[in-house]
């Protein structure tokens, strides 16, 4: 399968949707006491996320490039790839959930699922595939052993 976008310009797209529906839809607004700081939270959670497994691959010397998997030179399964095994991807769904609860739009929820279905689809579905070709059963274990997600 050919990875076509790369997953933070989804990330950007799913996350200037949820601002469109947000402005335009007359239904679905939404706030409670604390919603400011759960969302700064979830966003700063993203964000620690991201830089940890970014370490990691540093680390290992292998590629974070996520358009082409096959350049893979070892698997990450320690550290944050432990609990999970695409926690990029994570950190970029705890990002789009800060922004709708800034946004204030419960319909918003909709729209993060959408980018797990997406993700799921056309980004993991590869990047499997790739690493399952390269580390065979490690891999395979891996993946018995650890989530997708959380």
């Amino acid at each position: 399968m050919k990875l076509k976008l790369p997953p933070v310009l989804v990330m950007l797209l799913f996350g200037g949707s949820m601002y469109v529906l947000a402005k335009f839809l007359p239904v679905g607004a939404f706030d409670f006491f604390g919603r400011r700081e759960l969302a700064l939270f979830l966003a700063g959670l993203g964000f620690l996320v991201i830089f940890i497994s970014i370490i990691q691959f540093i680390k290992a010397k292998t590629t974070t490039d996520p358009l082409s998997p096959g350049k893979a030179s070892q698997l990450v399964t320690s550290g944050i790839y432990n609990y999970t095994r695409n926690p990029m991807y994570l950190g970029m769904l705890l990002f789009l959930l800060a922004l709708g609860l800034k946004l204030g739009n419960a319909f918003n929820t909709l729209l993060a699922a959408g980018f797990v279905s997406y993700m799921n689809r056309f980004q993991i579905k590869g990047e499997e595939e790739a690493l399952a070709k390269m580390f065979g059963k490690e891999y395979s274990m891996y993946c018995k052993l650890t989530r997708r997600w959380f």
